[in-house]
């Protein structure tokens, strides 16, 4: 807890002690609640939105091992995929020879969000695609974005989470229309931004029609990770959120389930 503290409060509260130590007045500030911490993950359920299979069944299950009297669990046993509800795609999941989940460096995994918000524009277009466009009117506005920033694409889509059908929103030939980043912008991200990552509040980064996932490529390709099924970013300020993303460290995953935490001073 000190450590995290540490971290958050070199971040926030401008601790430049030129011994590192911090005072515990500044602690305290933490657990005051002078910063407002949002949660940007969706509880994982059988009742979760899922990629479509050909059995047409979530891969989550969790199954009760003890329980109290009042039949709440004690302990149970849970199965799911890796890329299940609020998770993170590690490089690994579209690269060969890159970093796998476990070997993403922590410092990567703090970061300053940038959120982009075209929700407007995925109300009218469901296929929507972010474009560089949209990365530069969000400069316009906020200055250059950061270095080590996290991209968050904000597309209003995690509004749909609780209706399945929705959300994946598959027309009659089963294919899925949701928005996602587009390979320019992405290229764009890579070659002109020094981001960390990318994450948005669908399913994908690609959009819901691609089939060769190339948005995936570009990002993973340059050793970028990825944020999908975000939570709550319409809680989010364009600028000065930053992320605390804690995936589960699954030795050689390509991904897994992941808590994000947004604090905002």
């Amino acid at each position: 807890m000190r450590c995290i503290g540490f971290a958050i409060m070199t971040l926030f509260l401008g601790c430049n002690q030129p011994n590192g130590d911090i005072s515990e007045d500044k602690f305290q500030k933490l657990f005051d609640g002078e910063l407002t911490i949002i949660d940007l993950t969706h509880s994982l359920s059988t009742k979760s939105p899922f990629w479509p299979n050909s059995s047409n069944q979530n891969s989550f299950s969790y199954t009760p091992i003890s329980t109290h009297p009042s039949g709440a669990a004690a302990m149970g046993s849970y199965s799911t995929g890796e890329h299940n509800g609020t998770h993170l795609d590690a490089p690994i999941h579209f690269k060969d020879s890159v970093a796998s989940v476990d070997e993403i460096p922590p410092s990567d995994l703090f970061a300053p969000a940038a959120v982009i918000d075209v929700s407007a524009k995925c109300s009218t277009n469901s296929d929507y695609r972010l474009t560089v466009e949209d990365i530069k009117e969000w400069e316009d506005r906020n200055g250059t974005l950061p270095k080590g920033v996290v991209v968050l694409m904000y597309t209003g889509w995690s509004k749909k989470w609780d209706d399945p059908e929705a959300y994946r929103n598959q027309d009659e030939f089963g294919k899925m229309h949701f928005p996602g980043f587009s390979v320019e912008a992405n290229q764009f991200l890579v070659n002109e931004r020094a981001i960390k990552g990318i994450g948005i509040d669908n399913l994908s980064i690609d959009y819901g029609l691609s089939t060769s996932f190339d948005a995936h490529g570009v990002t993973n390709g340059a050793g970028k990770y990825h944020l999908e099924n975000v939570a709550n970013l319409h809680l989010l300020p364009q600028k000065g959120a930053y992320l605390i993303s804690a995936p589960i460290k699954i030795e050689g995953g390509s991904g897994g389930q992941v808590r994000i935490f947004a604090l905002i001073p």
